[in-house]
Order: structure tokens, then sequence, then C-alpha cells
């Protein structure tokens, strides 16, 4: 199954995906904080569909492409892996929690949304910038070392 773009381009889609969802969990907590509330739920829910394509895409691209190496230089690749590792625990850690947030938004359950909400928006921030960081370094500080007979 295709989707349409070319399976070299999804990192780049992805770290714009990284992107817009980190605009879009800023203007939402703006928002909010200003008692635009009908603003901020388009934010949030806006830069949900954002990461869950990011997710099904970022799937769809490693299934396919297999793992990328990093390939910059030594220091560099500890500076990467030191991104990297939070990145990859907390990405894991918050789909729930974005999961839990959002449900709590969504049945109205304000107090408890806003009592974990606390903790989801920080998180979120962090996995999406660094997402677009981790891109920036695997794909264009340096140049990626691609799996064995990739795109042919």
């Amino acid at each position: 199954m295709s989707i349409g773009i070319p399976l070299a381009s999804l990192p780049a889609v992805n770290a714009s995906l990284n992107g817009t969802a980190t605009v879009l969990l800023l203007l939402g907590y703006f928002f909010i904080r200003t008692g635009k509330i009908r603003y901020h739920r388009v934010c949030m829910i806006a830069a949900f569909l954002c990461s869950t394509v990011f997710l099904c895409f970022y799937v769809y691209f490693h299934l396919h492409a297999g793992v990328i190496r990093f390939g910059g230089p030594g220091w560099a690749h500890g500076v990467y892996l030191a991104i990297l590792i939070p990145h990859t625990i907390l990405a894991i850690v918050i789909v729930p929690l974005i999961l839990i947030t959002l449900s709590r938004a969504l049945r109205e359950r304000f107090a408890s949304h806003r009592a974990i909400a606390r903790w989801t928006l920080p998180l979120w921030l962090y996995v999406s910038v660094t997402g677009v960081i981790v891109y920036w370094l695997l794909y264009i500080a340096y140049t990626p070392i691609w799996p064995a007979g990739f795109g042919s």
C-alpha cells in the first residue's frame, strides 16, 4: 500500500507535522490562558490530529525504510543520542497522556483535564520540539546512513 508521498520525503513531512503541532500547542496554551476556550479547543484538536498523522507516517516510514543510522562524527553522535533517547521514551509516555487529557476535555471533566494537562503540555511540547531537532541532526546537519538497497 502506498500513501502517495515518496518514502524518502516522509522524514521532512514528519518534521513539518511536529513543528506544526508545536505551534498549535503554544497557540492553544495562549488561548486558554486568555480565556478563548473555543480557539484553545480547535488548536488542541488540530495538534492532536497533526501528531496522529505524524505517528501513522512515522510507523509507515520505518516499516518500509527500516532503521536510518546517524552519519555524524562521534561527538555529534553523543549529542544526537542525548536528545534521541529521552525523546523516544517521552514519545511513548505521551501517547496515553494525550489520550487521557483529550478524553477528559471532551467529556467536560475540566478539573481533572487541567490537572493532567499541566503534565501533558510540557511533555508534548518537548517531544514535538525534539522531534524536529532529531530530524535536523539526522537528515540535514549530517548525511544519514540509509539501509542497504533503500530506494532500489
